[in-house]
């Protein structure tokens, strides 16, 4: 008799816990709810960041510099910067992924900074992305592809890293024109 008690207890316990509660009675003031005209009033969203998908040239940018600016080929009015290549080794290549933003140095692939926490934005040719402490643009000003990057905030200062100006896709870099880096190892 003992077990049949417990187990109509339990049965009890279980509908209970599965029936609906009926709503609570509460003070009359804090249960009044202004009547709100939603035909004027804008549907508010949540406010949720969202991923922009990134273009894939920003996967493989490699540093390049303004060699002649009177010349009207991009080709030849860009290319590969000699001292930086070649001879101090300090320029940074950047990778732009959804989640990672990496500079790497031009002559030694191991040595990188990774910034993870940003939000990206594409308007146009420009691309933002934003951290805490500064604000990337990049934007694709000729289609060969060259990108110029614009840093805004707090500056940017990385151990054999130099930062450049203009910006190209690695499969494009053999269009542009390059200096001999001679007897140096870049």
């Amino acid at each position: 008799m003992k077990n049949v008690i417990i187990n109509f207890s339990f049965a009890m316990a279980l509908l209970a816990s599965c029936s609906p509660v009926a709503e609570k009675k509460g003070d009359k003031s804090t249960d009044i709810v202004p009547k709100v005209d939603t035909a004027a009033t804008p549907v508010l969203r949540e406010n949720t960041v969202t991923k922009v998908d990134l273009p894939t040239d920003l996967s493989t940018l490699i540093p390049i510099d303004v060699l002649d600016s009177t010349s009207t080929n991009v080709y030849v009015k860009y290319g590969i910067e000699f001292s930086g290549n070649c001879y101090s080794c300090d320029l940074a290549s950047l990778s732009i992924t959804k989640n990672k933003m990496i500079w790497t140095n031009v002559c030694d692939e191991k040595d990188t900074f990774e910034i993870d926490d940003f939000v990206a934005s594409i308007e146009g040719n420009k691309t933002t992305l934003k951290t805490s402490e500064r604000t990337y643009i990049l934007t694709k000003i000729d289609p060969a592809p060259v990108y110029e990057l614009v840093l805004e905030g707090k500056k940017l200062e990385l151990k054999n890293k130099r930062i450049s100006k203009f910006f190209t896709v690695k499969e494009a870099l053999p269009l542009f024109k390059e200096h001999d880096c001679g007897d140096f190892g870049g």
